[in-house]
């Protein structure tokens, strides 16, 4: 079988950071490769080099044996290769048929065959389930939306070799199941896939080789015939890892409510109809959807970030009606954002500056930022929190995705807010990090806090919460206990059907 793609010795620096080690690894035409490793384990730095969006220090990378011109994208794409990046890099103000079309025409070219690559993008939507309209604004779309077009953005362009960063960690799991079946079809016809996820189930279920990289160097090599989770685990962090579990504790008092509370908005996803909703201090309460149906509302109107039109809100029994983020987090309300990237940190900022930047008044005197304190607290999060980087000064920027989302965690939890807004805290996150992020949230709940966790991995959903609850098109619907209530019920509460429930009322139940 020939090979693909072939990486001889790579290695990466970052200052005193070693991120890829000495790396050497080979993709067969139509293989599925999945590459797995805790959050900075060096993963998307090596596939960044393989797109040429760093150059490495050591080694070289050939695609279809020719060896590819380092730090050159064009060169990438040219020959072959297709990447859907972990964080988004698509315009804004463009629409989705421009922003999967942009450079794939010449700058001389003095027309643009729209309707051609219109239809391509649909036919390509329809076939992946990716649906999403060709001349919307990107600006507009939902985050699960704009995975979407990355992805069909990459297979736009008829690659040879397609890697894929985390593809499926906004997707439903109908949808990843439609993704993993298109991916085979395209496998069978001489496609060579690198596949990065941290869902385990997912990388036994598509790939047909793992390869496993452990603070930058390559660790462990298998068959998937001969993997299995634990062994994935092990191999991974280098120890077992031991599952938080929810223990029972009795329901504090309210702590946050909605009554009839409606938002207004052309964009369905932003709507919210006839809202109605009790949080309690030492409750989780769990809260899925399809992306898309009004979740994001939802996380904007609890963090202050969104005014209602109509209805009350109410924090510790007394009503809102001032609605700013600044308040918010005065009140003790803490917030990890769905999207880390534009609304958790500023990447040009270092990770001092980040870390301080919701407490500044907590330590700052007479109206001046006390420098040696926020930095003393800085060092602090990134040992507690175990965030991969080279030092406060870096640039957040340059953190891989698991490790930023580590600092937003570790600056909301590390000022015991009463009431925690978490939306969607472990996308992208490895298996360690993600026992990590739930100890913590449980750790929160036994400390009296209450924790709306917004999220649409189900297995995150029933693991930890007490109470759940589905949004579709703008409604919530009926909150029921974690306990007793299955996937498939939740899956058919998600495509906006009822269930039956002969149960007694959950809020009754909680109280009794």
């Amino acid at each position: 079988m020939n090979s693909a793609l072939h990486i001889k010795g790579v290695t990466k620096r970052f200052g005193s950071f070693v991120a890829n080690d000495n790396i050497s690894l080979k993709l067969q035409q139509g293989e599925v490769l999945a590459l797995l490793g805790e959050n900075g384990a060096g993963k998307t730095t090596l596939m960044n080099i393989i797109f040429g969006h760093y150059v490495a220090e050591e080694g070289s990378v050939e695609v279809m044996g020719q060896t590819l011109q380092p730090g050159d994208p064009k060169a990438a794409i040219k020959a072959g290769i297709g990447m859907v990046h972990q964080h988004f890099t698509l315009a804004e103000n463009l629409t989705v048929i421009e922003n999967i079309m942009l450079g794939s025409e010449s700058l001389w070219s003095l027309t643009t065959d729209k309707v051609a690559a219109n239809n391509k993008v649909l036919k390509m939507s329809e076939d992946f389930g990716l649906q999403v309209s060709p001349d919307a604004k990107v600006s507009s779309l939902s985050v699960g939306e704009k995975q979407r077009v990355e992805i069909l953005k990459a297979l736009y362009g008829d690659a040879k070799v397609l890697i894929l960063d985390e593809p499926t960690a906004v997707l439903t799991p109908q949808e990843s199941e439609r993704l993993f079946e298109t991916l085979r079809l395209l496998v069978a016809k001489g496609l060579s896939i690198i596949f990065i996820s941290h869902k385990l189930h997912e990388i036994l279920a598509v790939s047909n080789r793992i390869l496993v990289l452990r603070h930058g160097a390559l660790v462990d090599e298998m068959q998937t015939c001969e993997a299995d989770k634990d062994r994935l685990v092990s191999s991974m962090v280098g120890k077992d890892i031991a599952q938080p579990m929810a223990e029972k504790l009795p329901v504090g008092k309210e702590v946050f409510s909605l009554t009839n509370v409606c938002v207004k908005s052309a964009k369905a996803s932003s709507r919210l109809e006839r809202i109605n909703l009790t949080a309690r201090r030492s409750e989780i309460l769990g809260i899925t959807g399809v992306s898309g149906n009004g979740q994001s509302a939802l996380a904007n109107l609890l963090c202050g970030m969104l005014k209602p039109d109509s209805g009350e809100v109410h924090f510790n029994t007394d009503r809102i009606s001032y609605f700013s983020p600044a308040g918010f987090i005065e009140n003790q309300i803490g917030r990890v954002p769905e999207d880390r990237i534009r609304e958790g940190v500023i990447g040009e900022m270092s990770l001092w500056e980040n870390a301080m930047s919701e407490i500044c008044r907590k330590i700052s005197r007479f109206g001046f930022i006390d420098f040696k304190k926020a930095k003393q607290f800085t060092h602090d999060l990134i040992k507690d929190y175990d965030i991969r980087c080279d030092g406060i000064d870096q640039e957040a920027r340059l953190l891989s995705g698991g490790n930023m989302q580590k600092l937003i965690l570790a600056r909301v939890l590390s000022q015991n807010p009463d009431l925690i807004i978490a939306n969607q805290p472990i996308r992208g996150l490895d298996v360690g990090a993600i026992a990590n992020v739930h100890d913590r949230l449980l750790e929160a709940r036994r400390s009296g806090a209450c924790v709306i966790l917004i999220t649409e991995d189900l297995d995150e959903l029933l693991s930890i919460s007490d109470r759940v609850a589905v949004m579709c098109h703008g409604e919530l619907s009926p909150i029921y206990s974690a306990a007793q209530i299955t996937k498939t019920e939740l899956g058919s509460l998600m495509s906006g059907a009822s269930i039956e429930n002969n149960r007694s009322d959950p809020e009754e139940e909680i109280c009794a």
